[in-house]
């Protein structure tokens, strides 16, 4: 569902994304360990990454799904943006939920070519945050799950999300790095680029990579959106890391929050 010249357009990028990908060994082949995320990592190769998503997805279920879940009998319209090897798809689909997953990369072993080994339905398209190909208002729910830093400009996508998002609908930011201090961030875009270019002769400099709490205060106020958010419990060794960072003199390390945004109500009499 790319526009036209739109693939040609993104090859490098995805190019680059499954080289950095497959250094990191994170090729997938077993349908057994695709159904078990993010519960388990059968791979063993990640698994306190996976713990980190899984605490996320039950934050999504409690603040978000399960109320909009006891407010309708029926199932919602929900698009997994960044979907990958779509474990939010299936997870959401196994609750009954009508899904889309929204991916640019297609490969069988890191990407949406991976879907195929699920036991539940759910609809699989390659296609751009900034041109979702859905009508407007059609959509209950827009997570970006791990991937909203992956968006090459924060304004733009949560412009189009709102397009085909329903009046009451809400978008969902999971799993991006967030930081008090924009510089904080900056430093971990450049130690990551120069590692790129070290290892793999590319820098990879194609999206705004992080977000501050500066950053969603001003996209609420450009987008008319109001943000609720929340902070999982990662457990100690995450609680404990800004500390550790603070004694050893380092940047200060990212924070993953469940970040929830609304169109904000427009106040009554107002004329």
């Amino acid at each position: 569902m790319l526009g036209e010249g739109r693939q040609q357009a993104f090859r490098e990028f995805v190019t680059q994304y499954e080289t950095v990908r497959t250094a990191e060994a994170r090729r997938v082949q077993d349908p057994e360990h695709l159904r078990a995320l993010p519960f388990r990592d059968r791979s063993r190769r990640r698994s306190y990454e996976w713990r980190i998503r899984a605490r996320s997805y039950r934050a999504l279920l409690t603040r978000v799904v399960g109320p909009l879940e006891a407010a309708s009998h029926g199932p919602r319209k929900i698009l997994d943006m960044g979907s990958g090897v779509g474990w939010l798809a299936y997870r959401l689909a196994l609750r009954g939920h009508d899904v889309a997953a929204i991916d640019l990369v297609t490969n069988d072993f890191d990407g949406m070519g991976l879907h195929k080994h699920y036991d539940r339905a759910f609809t699989s398209l390659q296609a751009e945050f900034d041109r979702l190909p859905f009508q407007d208002g059609s959509v209950d729910l827009v997570i970006n799950n791990a991937s909203f830093h992956y968006a090459a400009d924060y304004a733009a996508t949560l412009r189009e999300a709102l397009r085909v998002l329903a009046p009451d609908g809400r978008i969902v930011i999971m799993d991006t790095p967030i930081y008090r201090d924009g510089t904080s961030g900056q430093r971990m875009v450049q130690e990551r680029e120069n590692a790129f270019e070290r290892r793999y002769g590319f820098r990879g400099t194609w999206t705004e990579g992080f977000l501050t709490d500066d950053r969603l205060a001003a996209l609420a106020v450009e987008l008319g959106l109001h943000w609720e958010i929340f902070e999982p419990w990662y457990g100690v060794r995450w609680w404990i890391k800004p500390w550790i960072a603070r004694v050893r003199g380092g940047r200060e390390p990212a924070r993953f929050k469940l970040v929830v945004g609304r169109r904000r109500r427009k106040a009554s009499g107002a004329l």
